[in-house]
């Protein structure tokens, strides 16, 4: 880059979708040698706009980090060389070469150059709500796949550096000494979000195959497909009442979205706000699921069903199951009228085979969530099927191998249809209650118990109800 011409340097900007840079560096003459010379007032000169500016900024930074790295790399291989020439020559070269990055990244990790809004969270010192957790979550996740030369497979210890690294940096983020381990089991899930619906990675087949998960992909690949036929055929089902709308205008560019593999969520959050009337309207005039789905296919994702409740509530529902998880899954665990209940004795045979922390307590969480109906004396075919089939009509959960830290899947079911695919029993537990009052349904009374203490601390009742 340092010998680069003035047009190398514009051909490079508009690889980058920054097109708009060229006529000013153009009249700038700014060359390879010049743009890696810049700083940041010097880029504030140049480029108007905030958004611009700190994409510049961190491509150039990214490059310096790059060459940095290969220079330090040449030395230790040069160095290496001269000592141990019969360990760095022929076939024990690019082993050595990925050795020396993996432990290269590994002792001096940095994370990476978060986008704006981010830096903008994270400068204000605030713990940051659902969706921006999210946000840094998948940054963390793909700067780590970057480092590890696309394998999505990192181990425990790196894992636990990039935690480190992050509640280091920002010790705001570590939730009264929990963050730690939720930080991790966040990454650690948003790793097996991105492997699930892969189907062309011969390292991830061959793990799936392992750990029993062929079956499961070719079931969420048909589910998918599914819904995907029920949004294309929306066009043509729309209601006479929306065509021709402003209305009308947001659904279909929110169905065209709902189609895509990259979503621009930033819209949909915006769309989904515009249409909220529409939406609360059909539903409190308990129009079919079916009708609702098809006009907003993206109630069918956790986040938005989350976003939603929230939207009516003003309560963030899955930062509350979190805390009631964590508060109350020893006590539930300790009660007597569950001590020979079959998940409680599935969960005692399962911890004897781990030894991690942060795999011990979510085995305890999972139980703990699959268990309340059982402590308030509830139906708990009315909350979750567990390796079984889903016979309520109201929202349900789906579990299976709910121990199985490979192979556990949880899904939230309404009217005996699969609403959405779930990551942990966290998400499912809030999913479950969000489902309730976003789609306006009301509680089955052999479940009224239980969806009464979670909705007490959900929404902070003064006096709320207690475990017996």
């Amino acid at each position: 880059m340092e010998n680069w011409s003035v047009e190398q340097v514009c051909n490079w900007l508009k690889q980058r979708n920054l097109g708009e840079l060229v006529p000013k560096f153009r009249e700038e003459e700014v060359s390879g040698a010049a743009l890696l010379a810049l700083n940041d007032r010097m880029v504030q000169q140049l480029v108007k706009k905030i958004g611009h500016q700190a994409v510049l900024m961190d491509l150039i930074k990214k490059y310096q980090q790059q060459k940095s790295g290969l220079e330090s790399l040449t030395y230790c291989c040069e160095t290496a060389s001269q000592k141990f020439p019969e360990v760095i020559s022929g076939k024990n070269l690019k082993s050595f070469f990925t050795r020396y990055k993996t432990l290269q990244w590994t002792c001096s990790y940095t994370l990476p150059d978060f986008p704006y809004d981010v830096k903008c969270i994270l400068a204000e010192k605030k713990c940051p709500d659902h969706s921006m957790r999210i946000r840094i979550i998948e940054f963390l996740q793909a700067d780590m796949t970057k480092y590890l030369e696309g394998s999505l497979y990192p181990n425990s210890q790196q894992y636990n550096i990039v935690v480190n690294a992050l509640l280091q940096a920002y010790p705001f983020l570590d939730e009264d000494g929990n963050g730690f381990l939720l930080w991790k089991r966040a990454l650690k899930d948003r790793f097996k979000y991105v492997r699930r619906p892969i189907e062309d990675d011969e390292q991830v087949l061959r793990n799936k195959c392992k750990f029993g998960h062929r079956r499961g992909q070719t079931r969420k690949s048909v589910f998918a497909e599914n819904k995907l036929n029920d949004v294309q055929g929306q066009v043509e089902e729309e209601p006479a009442h929306l065509k021709g709308s402003t209305m009308d205008l947001h659904i279909r560019w929110l169905n065209q979205e709902y189609m895509k593999t990259h979503r621009n969520w930033e819209e949909v959050d915006n769309r989904m706000n515009v249409t909220i009337k529409i939406r609360r309207k059909m539903i409190s005039d308990k129009a079919p699921l079916k009708d609702i789905l098809r006009q907003f296919p993206f109630l069918r994702c956790p986040y938005q069903i989350f976003r939603e409740f929230q939207l009516l509530t003003h309560m963030d529902i899955y930062k509350k199951t979190v805390e009631i998880l964590e508060i109350y899954s020893e006590n539930i665990l300790s009660l007597y009228v569950v001590r020979n209940n079959p998940i409680n004795i599935m969960l005692q045979e399962n911890l004897k085979q781990h030894t991690e922390e942060d795999v011990l307590k979510y085995m305890k969480m999972t139980a703990a969530c699959l268990l309340l109906p059982e402590v308030f004396g509830d139906d708990s075919s009315l909350f979750a099927a567990v390796n079984e089939e889903v016979k309520a009509v109201t929202p349900v959960l789906e579990v299976k191998n709910p121990f199985n830290m490979n192979s556990c899947e949880f899904a939230l079911y309404i009217e005996r249809e699969e609403l959405a695919q779930l990551d942990d029993c966290t998400m499912a537990l809030a999913a479950l209650v969000a489902a309730f009052h976003v789609f306006n349904i009301p509680c089955p009374k052999r479940i009224h118990r239980t969806l009464n203490f979670l909705e007490s601390l959900v929404f902070e009742v003064r006096n709320p109800a207690s475990l017996p």
